[in-house]
């Protein structure tokens, strides 16, 4: 008749200890060796873009399908033509309600999401953002474009080297997708502030919203040629409001020498205004990279991995990534587990090499 050993139950939960800390590697990350709790087939990372129909998000969700077909996950591209808080809301519920592992999604909005992505994190579905962000409370990871300071500082210069005289008087407009979009705010009050110490004397005359929708941006646009005759340039950081502000100059007969028009959108919806003299630049980074590393952040959490501020990560196809505090964004909000990913780098689309890119 055997006999109870607790000693030897203790000597067995300090190997499987031991194991456990044997695969934290000196990043902080948690390495699964069997592929963590889950088979890659079995989970589900549910991709969502502020709103469908958009060259820049359909772009994002090529290659978030391209990662999630090499690695072996399935990536479910749910979004709306309209970019509304009701409509996100009700693709975060649906996503918690069908068993979804995670969500990576490009918000509308700050904080009208808290709610929904709360109750998601509490189902344990695990959410990380992509191009724009929300609260940091409510996400573990942003997998970011650029800084405020980046980005804002980005679309000021691509107007001022157009400009006859960037040190003068000139009337600059901003025209984007809507006040309250997280991302595009945050990097126009950093343009704001960087023109004030670099360009002070020009003046800005009008702040324009598009609300993500074309034929409005496309009479908005036409609105602002009309209202500002003296306007040296249009600054239009928004995949919407880009293209309709080009197709307004283009309707009207101007061309980059009456109207300085230049933003952030995808090359192949700008491709033709700058091959016709509309505009000679825009910019935008590889938007098929971030969907790819939003979805496959959202994956590695899914699977039972840890990733840490400070910690890095190999990815596939794209190469380490490091994981900085969120007060380069700067928020206030700090957490071990929650962070920002910045993609390396940025790019300014020109005549000479538009033809180069295809997304």
């Amino acid at each position: 008749m055997s006999k109870f050993k607790p000693y030897l139950v203790l000597i067995g939960m300090l190997l499987v200890l031991s194991i456990m800390t044997a695969c934290n590697d000196e990043n902080g990350e948690v390495s699964n060796e069997n592929g963590g709790e889950k088979d890659a087939k079995d989970i589900e990372v549910v991709f969502i873009p502020k709103m469908t129909g958009n060259a820049f998000f359909e772009s994002g969700n090529t290659g978030a399908q391209q990662m999630g077909k090499e690695i072996g996950f399935k990536v479910k591209y749910d979004g709306t033509p309209e970019g509304t808080v009701a409509n996100q809301v009700q693709i975060i519920n649906s996503a918690v309600n069908s068993g979804a592992d995670a969500i990576a999604i490009s918000s509308v909005s700050f904080d009208g999401l808290n709610q929904a992505l709360k109750k998601a994190l509490d189902a344990g579905v695990k959410v990380v953002t992509w191009d724009s962000d929300v609260d940091p409370e409510y996400r573990s990871f942003y997998v970011n474009q650029g800084t405020p300071e980046i980005l804002g500082a980005m679309l000021v210069d691509m107007a001022a080297e157009q400009m006859a005289d960037p040190n003068g008087v000139n009337q600059v407009a901003w025209f984007y997708s809507s006040p309250t979009v997280p991302d595009q705010n945050a990097w126009v009050d950093y343009a704001e502030k960087y023109i004030k110490e670099k360009y002070p004397k020009w003046e800005i005359v009008t702040k324009q919203y598009g609300e993500g929708n074309e034929q409005k941006s496309l009479q908005i646009g036409e609105s602002i040629i009309d209202s500002y005759p003296d306007l040296a340039a249009v600054i239009a950081p928004d995949s919407t409001a880009l293209p309709a502000m080009a197709q307004a100059a283009e309707n009207k007969g101007l061309t980059a020498e009456d109207l300085i028009i230049t933003g952030f959108a995808s090359p192949n919806s700008m491709r033709g205004f700058i091959e016709n003299g509309t505009i000679n630049n825009h910019g935008l980074w590889d938007v098929q990279d971030q969907g790819a590393l939003a979805v496959y952040i959202a994956y590695y959490l899914a699977q039972g991995n840890e990733l840490k501020v400070g910690g890095t990560l190999d990815v596939p196809n794209i190469g380490e990534i490091k994981v900085e505090s969120n007060t380069v964004q700067g928020y206030d909000f700090e957490a071990d587990d929650s962070g920002i990913i910045v993609l390396p780098e940025r790019i300014v689309f020109t005549k000479e090499n538009t033809s180069d890119y295809d997304f």
